[in-house]
């Protein structure tokens, strides 16, 4: 079944997160993605274990899981592209491309011809993806940037964790690198519109992402508070700034999730949970009233909640349509009927585990499929394939670059 992005070719000259997550969309959308490593390194993440996945015999793999979680669908070319010969294959597999992706340092790719100016020079139609930490100007553009302190600097820490004023209040990062997420996906959204963009007008362009400007727009609603208001929201840990009762309680024996989103939702949770005095009182029976007495009202629902196991609250407030959900942890995800029925989980077929699991594409178009059968490539599994199908090189002038570490 053909797929939105088939006949694409992306070069992907990215590793880590941003860059290679935004690339693996390309590729469950169906395009080609070329992705250049240093030979017998290769990304970063192959490194980040343990976990390692399994070979057959269950020993430990070169390729860590972190890196499998940003690889799928791509093929693995290795290229030392500081050299002058290998910066010039580099050019050749980029003009047999209709997509480069980068996320090397401002202006480290100029120094070898690989950066937009030079590939799209008699090639007007290149769509370029620069992802750095900063963008390609200002007053930070030369400093690295990681996700970690992207959380921080932009906003994001400011807003996550418990409140100071209760235990364990401060600043916390998000379990997971989401500055890198964002902008990955902001990044893909953007190179199928410049896509769309050349489609109509044969011209592509330079695409230029910044971490930094990802993390800022991603804070959405906070933003326009303070935008709207000028006042500086703070941490209010699994509370919600804006709408009470949307935060987690503990049951007489595990955690869960109450998130009342309006009043006629607030008034069927009074009902289920035996406070029904509570819909009527003036204090709160509309959410700016609840908010405004958020603590003493909190503290009420909690004293019930910690009455009853969570699985019957869950119950019960399901059956009053009151939006509610237990806290799982990721073997509780992988075993939840609802993630299964919707097949979140792939299963690849990989050259040393015989096979990898490895989390789906969420996307469902009616006709075009957004997934992939090509597993998290080995290092340079693809090299001789791509130099010989694309460049159309010979198996000795390929085992020559070889023999001389160009590949």
């Amino acid at each position: 079944m053909q797929k939105i992005l088939d006949g694409i070719r992306v070069l992907d000259l990215t590793r880590v997160l941003a860059g290679p997550w935004a690339t693996q969309n390309l590729a469950d959308l169906g395009a080609e993605v070329i992705k250049i490593e240093r030979p017998g390194e290769g990304d970063d993440t192959r490194k980040w274990g343990p976990p390692f996945l399994k070979d057959r015999e269950g020993r430990d793999t070169r390729d860590a899981a972190y890196y499998l979680a940003a690889n799928r669908g791509k093929k693995s070319v290795t290229l030392d592209i500081a050299c002058a010969e290998g910066q010039a294959i580099a050019r050749r597999l980029a003009a047999a491309c209709d997509v480069v992706v980068e996320n090397f340092k401002v202006g480290d790719l100029a120094r070898y011809g690989l950066d937009y100016a030079g590939l799209s020079r008699g090639r007007e139609g290149l769509v370029y993806c620069s992802i750095t930490g900063f963008g390609q100007d200002g007053p930070y553009r030369d400093r690295p940037g990681y996700d970690f302190m992207i959380q921080g600097l932009g906003g994001l820490m400011s807003v996550t964790g418990e409140r100071d004023d209760l235990p364990g209040g401060g600043p916390q990062k998000v379990g997971v690198a989401v500055a890198d997420l964002f902008t990955g996906m902001y990044a893909t959204s953007a190179i199928v519109a410049a896509l769309f963009h050349r489609e109509r007008t044969g011209v592509g362009q330079h695409i230029d992402l910044a971490l930094l400007d990802a993390q800022v727009a991603m804070l959405a609603n906070l933003s326009a508070a303070y935008l709207a208001s000028g006042r500086v929201p703070g941490r209010m840990g699994n509370a919600h700034q804006a709408i009470v009762p949307y935060q987690v309680f503990h049951a007489s024996d595990a955690f869960l999730i109450i998130a009342v989103g309006n009043d006629a939702q607030f008034s069927r949770f009074c009902a289920v949970a035996g406070l029904e005095a509570l819909a009527s009182d003036p204090r709160y029976a509309t959410n700016p009233a609840r908010v405004s007495h958020r603590d003493e009202l909190v503290a009420i629902i909690a004293g019930r909640i910690a009455t009853r196991p969570a699985a019957q609250w869950l119950a019960e407030l399901e059956a009053a349509q009151v939006p509610c959900g237990p806290i799982n942890d990721l073997a509780q995800v992988f075993e939840d009927r609802q993630v299964i029925h919707r097949g979140m989980v792939a299963t690849l077929a990989h050259p040393e585990a015989g096979e990898v699991r490895v989390v789906a594409n969420p996307v469902r178009f009616s006709a075009t499929p957004a997934r992939s059968e090509l597993a998290p490539p080995l290092l340079g599994q693809h090299t001789r394939e791509i130099l010989a199908g694309v460049l159309g090189m010979d198996g000795e002038a390929i085992e020559d670059l070889r023999s001389r570490k160009v590949i």
